[in-house]
Parts: structure tokens; C-alpha cells; sequence
């Protein structure tokens, strides 16, 4: 069967939703078609061996379920069966039924058949079509001999075509919807090239290779990756492993590993960060999409922990990001199922928005797990792809590729690629896809290929002649950095307190605002006669205080203070003559309302003679690693402020990925004499608009 033919096959087969029109739209078609394909290739397969089935359960049906799907299974030659007389054709025997007897015909499948149906929900499909007539029709169709799916007409491999271009007219019918669950293919292939172009081994005879992805949805990352690896060695054998929450994106995926003939029990249901598929499993590539931007929420309790109480020996011992965005931490859940290095190690492809780049400041969550990636020298190389490439966000993507097996050449670095430029335009925009990388097919140029390229050259300042806004210009689409040029200290640069004080009406009324004084006439007792009391106490106390400060304005005549310990000298002197007794609270509270900032006055010093910070002026630098603190202090601030210091004990690391910045590409304002001229443009055609409204043909008339 030809690349052409899988296409027609799969275009009749949804040819099909014609009859669904009406009850049913377009985003629905798939819930009805992707099921039906299923149970018509199954019951293709099943028709040969179906006399022998029925007959040999006959004769050991009072057996445990296990032996029954042993002895079953090979008869069939497959890994399911079914034990219904019924198959499509007889379905349509007994139209007034066919609804009762076609839910017969499901539940009659070994469980992993079942399985998938109910997580395809089939039966509320099958209720509503009958319920809108449409059933009948529906299975007449499927059972006729142009929509013949056995496997002498299509074998495993071609029928695997057949339905992944089914998902992916389903997916971009259903746009936003189905978007979340839907990779487009030039996406996948491009992660895929990048991630096996440079593996050697794959050539080899019958090399056993897995292939694991913690979110994926309807198995598209898994299928290139496969039909990658075979294309290359058609002896190869790729074991495919993944795992998906969402019932239906799970269903389908199933659905495709038993169709092509794949252990369909390697795809797990359930959520990746809650119950682990594979909590023992190493895979030697993983690959992922994602969602992007979903929060954790629902799994918090899960994931703290398990990072609380396993740190890395867990999957979350790095750091845990915001919990608005857990795309880090199906990253730091893939890294932790690579295979030691000395095993043969793992490569990883992973798809992210912005934010993993540089969200996140020193000691965040997000930071730390940057830090550990690339201090541990895992991060390979990111690509910035396209905008609107995705059916459901129109956002900025970018490709990440991970191994702990770096080539010699690779080690200690890190390259950017900049691929922003590397699409077409499509015909028809797909939801919120515009654009598409380039595959080399319908007369599209292969731009997958040259991403590949100048990710396998691993040259820095690498250019290529890209078209961009009609203009062929030369632009860098590679960089190569050092590992520690991503990471950075971020320092606290602290400024001397300067406060004068001065003790007046004005300020004394200040007192009132502080909390410190106000919790001076509060009581949290219960009995209510003692918390009055008490009250009436801290009243009195609060007086008390006044009658201090009102002295000592008259004592010193609202003299300035510019050196606190002169101040404070005083208001102690005063202080003990009136034997108020102020406690340190009391002192505090005073010296924050009868104080000022003042860059002329004193600076203000601890008990051991260090000058105090003053929170308002501190500011903080993010110093390159490769660069000494004191070297940068000295250079870039000090000349500014002289008084400046650096509080050590503060100083945080942090890593961040700003690629747009690495390839901004400065861009000269056009000359005022083009900006006027097209000013002018626009003017003269104003005019000429208005006087087709006006009748006046542009003429000025006198008043």
C-alpha cells in the first residue's frame, strides 16, 4: 500500500462523518470514527480464527481468565479475542437491535479490548447515534468491502498509517480542543531527527531500543520515533512505553500499539506524577509535550512528598517549580529514568514553552532544577521553533534535548539553535496553527533537514540566508556556550542607613501609627475584667511615653539629631531621671516614629560598629559565574556608590537561558526622509477618501 493510498484509505473511512451531520459536530467525528476503526480492524483480524475461538472456549470455559487468554491468544495470533457469534456483518441483521447487540459484540472482547472501549466511553456514542437513527447507517458503512481492514489487504504497519492519519484529521478538525493531545507532525519529526541523528547503534542488526513518553496523549512521538528507527534498519526493534491521563487520548493510543502489532499493555493510564507507569523503568530515548502551563495543583500532595521525603533519590529532588506550570517536572520525572551512562545512557527531547528558560529567580524552584541540569552538563542544545505552530497556542516553542552521554566534542557546552525563520506559511490556517516547518514533502522545502544539519555541525556563529519580511539577510542560527555561561551569582548590594531624629509635636503624634506602641494597650486575655484592666494599664503606659518624648522636645528644642547614639544618650539620660524605664519594644518604636532619612546624616552601626543596611536603598546585581564578585563590585558599582558593600551571606546562584537576547539581531530605524514620505503617502489618500465622501474631489472652498 502506498503513502497515497493511506491517505485515501483514512479520507473514505472519514468520508464516513458525512452521515454524522447534524447530531453531530465536527470537533465530535472522531469520538464515532477513531473507535469504529478499531472494532473493524479487529473484527478483520478475528474473522479467520473466529470458528476455532468459539469452539475451543467451549471446552475450557470453567478455566481461570489467564488460561482462557493464553490458549485463546494463539489461536487468534494476536494478543486479544472475541467470544460473540456476532461480527459487522451479522451486526446489520437485526437492524431494531443492532444498538443492544453491538454493545454485545464490545463486551464480548478479551479485557484489553474492553478496556479501551470503555475509555473510549463508546456506549454513550452508540446510545446517541441510535437514538438519532444514524447506526444502522454508520455500521453498514464500516462493514462494507471498501472499508476492508484485514490484515491480507493492509498489514500491521500500513494499518498504522492508516489510523495515525486518522488521529491527525481528527486533531485538526477538533483545533483547540484536541490540540492539547496533538504534536503536529513536522514537530515530531524535527524532535525525533534531532534526538536519533546522532546515534550510530541504530544500524545495527536487531538492536532492541525503548522508547518512552510520560505524556503521550495519542501516541504520535512514539510512532515517528518507530517508523525513524525502522526506516533506518528495518531489522530494529523498538519497544514503545508511555503513559497518559486523559481517557480518551489513552484509549487512542492503545488502540494504535495493538493495531500495529505492539505490546499494548506497555501504554499505562492514570497521571505520570501520581502513579508512575514504570516506576522501575530505564528507557534508552524519551521524548514529550507537555502541556504547557497547567498547573500541579491537583497533585501537590503528591509531589512535595515525595521530594520532602526522597530528595534525589525521588524524581523531584531538584526543586519544584510554581504551581501554575509543571512542565520542569515531567522534565525532572524523564531525567530520572535515563540509564546510568556505563548502561548506554539516555537521550531526551522534550518540547517547552518560554517559561522553563528563565522563570524563576536565584533559589527558586525553577533556577535550581536549571542548576542541577546543567551543572550535571545534561542540557545538549535548544531550538527556538516557530511561532504558531501548535493547533491550541499560538505561543514561542522551543526543543530541548538531554543526555547524560554527551559526545566528546559536546561536553561542557551548550548550543542554541535559532530556527524561528524556518517555516512556510500554510493555505489554511488549523486553529491557532499558521505556520509549518518545512518536510521536504509537497514541494515544501525540507527545513527539518537543515535544523538537523546545523544541529550536527555544533558550529558557533553558524549563518544562514534567510528571507525575513521579504529581505534575504545573513543571520546566526548557532551559538555555543560554556555551561557556567548560563549561570550567574546573584549578589545583595547594601547602602548604609543615614537617619536624623528629632523629637516635636509633629513626630511624637507619629507614635500612634506604629503597632509596636499600639500593641503597648492591648490584652489577649479571656476574662474580660482582667483584659480591661490590663488595657487601662497599657493607656497609661502609652501616656507615660508621651510625657517622656514631650520633655525631651523641650529639653532639646527640636535640635536635629544627626548621629543616633547622640539621640539615643539623650533620650536615655532622660529617660532614667524620669525612671520611666523604656523597654527595648518601647525604644524601638520610638526611634522608627522620631526618625527620618537623611543622606547627610551619620550612618547607623550595630552593636559591633558595622553599618546597618538600609532595606529602602538595597538593590541586588546578577554577577556571571565566570566573573570574580569582588572584581564586578568594584568595577560596576562602586562608582556609583561608594558606600556600597556586598552582603556575602546573601549571595544566591542561579541559572537562566536568555536565547532571544543571544540572537537579537539590531535593527536600524529607517531614515526620517522614508518615515515622511510615507507620512505624506498617507495623507494625500485621506484626502482623496474624504473627498469621495464629500463630493468635493479634494478642493479647499472658501467659507
Amino acid at each position: 500500500m502506498t503513502s497515497l493510498t493511506h491517505s485515501q484509505m483514512a479520507n473514505f473511512i472519514w468520508s464516513v462523518c458525512n452521515l454524522l451531520r447534524g447530531p453531530y459536530k465536527r470537533n465530535e467525528y472522531r469520538k464515532v470514527i477513531l473507535p469504529l476503526t478499531v472494532l473493524r480492524r479487529f473484527d478483520c483480524i478475528l474473522e479467520p480464527t473466529k470458528e476455532k475461538v468459539l469452539a475451543e472456549h467451549a471446552k475450557i470455559k470453567d478455566k481461570s481468565e489467564n488460561i482462557i487468554y493464553a490458549k485463546l491468544k494463539n489461536i487468534t495470533g494476536v494478543s486479544f479475542y472475541n467470544l460473540s457469534k456476532l461480527n459487522f456483518k451479522k451486526l446489520l441483521d437485526d437492524p431494531n437491535h443492532i444498538a443492544q447487540h453491538l454493545n454485545s459484540y464490545i463486551n464480548a472482547f478479551s479485557p484489553n479490548v474492553r478496556q479501551i472501549f470503555e475509555r473510549f466511553d463508546f456506549g454513550v456514542q452508540i446510545n446517541k447515534m441510535n437514538e438519532k437513527n444514524l447506526l444502522y447507517q454508520v455500521i453498514k458503512k464500516f462493514a462494507s468491502d471498501e472499508i476492508d481492514l484485514s490484515p491480507a489487504k493492509i498489514d500491521n504497519m500500513q494499518m498504522g498509517y492508516v489510523f495515525e492519519e486518522l488521529i491527525r484529521i481528527g486533531a485538526e478538525q477538533a483545533n483547540e480542543e484536541a490540540g492539547e493531545h496533538f504534536t503536529p507532525r513536522e514537530v515530531i519529526k524535527l524532535m525525533v531527527n534531532l534526538l536519533l541523528s546522532p546515534e550510530a547503534d541504530l544500524r545495527k542488526s536487531h538492536v532492541v531500543k525503548t522508547i518512552y513518553d510520560p505524556a503521550c496523549g495519542t501516541g504520535g512521538m512514539l510512532s515517528v520515533s518507530e517508523n525513524y528507527i525502522r526506516t533506518l534498519n528495518a531489522e530494529a526493534q523498538p519497544k514503545l512505553y508511555g503513559q497518559d491521563w486523559n481517557d480518551d487520548a489513552y484509549a487512542v493510543c492503545r488502540a494504535d500499539m495493538l493495531i500495529k502489532g505492539e505490546e499494548a499493555d506497555n501504554i499505562k493510564p492514570e497521571c505520570t506524577f501520581e502513579h508512575d507507569g514504570f516506576p522501575k523503568d530505564k528507557f534508552d530515548y524519551m521524548l514529550a509535550n507537555p502541556p504547557f502551563g497547567v498547573e500541579w495543583k491537583q497533585q501537590q500532595k503528591t509531589i512535595n512528598d515525595e521530594h520532602d521525603k526522597l530528595g534525589y533519590d525521588g524524581r523531584f529532588g531538584a526543586g519544584l517549580p510554581r504551581i501554575n506550570d509543571g512542565s520542569l517536572l515531567f522534565l525532572q520525572h524523564m531525567i530520572s529514568k535515563m540509564r546510568k551512562p556505563e548502561d548506554g545512557g539516555s537521550r531526551i527531547g522534550i518540547v517547552f514553552n518560554g517559561s522553563p528558560l528563565f522563570t524563576g529567580d536565584a533559589g527558586s524552584g525553577e533556577s535550581n532544577i536549571r542548576q542541577w541540569i546543567i551543572e550535571n552538563d545534561w542540557l545538549e542544545a535548544i531550538v527556538a521553533m516557530p511561532d504558531q505552530l501548535f493547533y491550541n497556542t499560538g505561543i514561542s516553542t522551543y526543543i530541548w534535548i538531554i543526555t547524560n552521554r554527551k559526545e566528546k566534542k559536546r561536553k561542557g557546552k551548550i548550543q542554541l539553535i535559532d530556527a524561528r525563520e524556518f517555516y512556510v506559511k500554510m493555505r489554511k490556517s488549523l486553529g491557532n496553527k499558521r505556520n509549518q516547518i518545512g518536510d521536504g514533502e509537497d514541494n515544501r522545502p525540507d527545513q527539518i533537514a537543515e535544523i538537523t544539519k546545523i544541529y550536527g555541525n555544533f558550529i558557533h556563529d553558524e549563518k544562514r540566508q534567510i528571507e525575513i519580511d521579504g529581505v534575504k539577510k545573513s543571520v546566526i542560527v548557532s551559538k555555543i556556550f560554556d555551561n557556567k555561561a548560563f549561570g550567574f551569582n546573584k549578589i545583595t548590594v547594601e547602602r548604609p542607613l543615614r537617619l536624623n531624629f528629632k523629637a516635636d509635636v509633629e513626630r511624637i503624634a507619629r507614635l500612634d501609627k506604629i503597632k509596636a506602641f499600639q500593641k503597648i494597650a492591648t490584652s489577649d486575655k479571656k476574662n474580660e475584667k482582667i483584659r480591661q484592666q490590663e488595657i487601662a494599664e497599657g493607656v497609661k503606659r502609652q501616656q507615660a511615653i508621651k510625657n517622656l518624648l514631650a520633655q525631651l522636645a523641650q529639653k532639646t528644642s527640636g535640635q536635629l539629631f544627626k548621629h543616633r547614639d547622640s539621640f539615643i544618650k539623650e533620650l536615655k539620660n532622660l529617660d532614667q531621671k524620669l525612671s520611666v524605664r523604656l523597654s527595648a519594644a518601647e525604644l524601638k518604636a520610638i526611634l522608627e516614629a522620631l526618625s527620618e532619612k537623611d543622606e547627610t546624616a551619620e550612618v547607623c552601626r550595630d552593636s559591633k560598629g558595622n553599618p546597618e543596611p538600609d532595606t529602602d536603598l538595597r538593590d541586588t546585581e546578577n554577577v556571571p559565574l565566570k566573573e570574580n564578585i569582588d572584581d564586578y563590585f568594584r568595577r560596576e558599582v562602586l562608582p556609583h556608590v561608594p558606600d556600597a558593600w556586598v552582603d556575602h551571606s546573601k549571595t544566591k546562584v542561579g541559572y537562566e537561558i536568555p536565547l532571544n537576547r543571544h540572537f537579537y539581531r539590531y535593527e536600524p530605524p529607517r531614515p526620517l526622509e522614508k518615515i515622511e514620505a510615507d507620512i505624506k503617502g498617507l495623507e494625500t489618500e485621506i484626502v482623496s477618501l474624504l473627498a469621495e465622501v464629500t463630493g468635493s474631489n479634494g478642493e479647499k472652498h472658501d467659507q
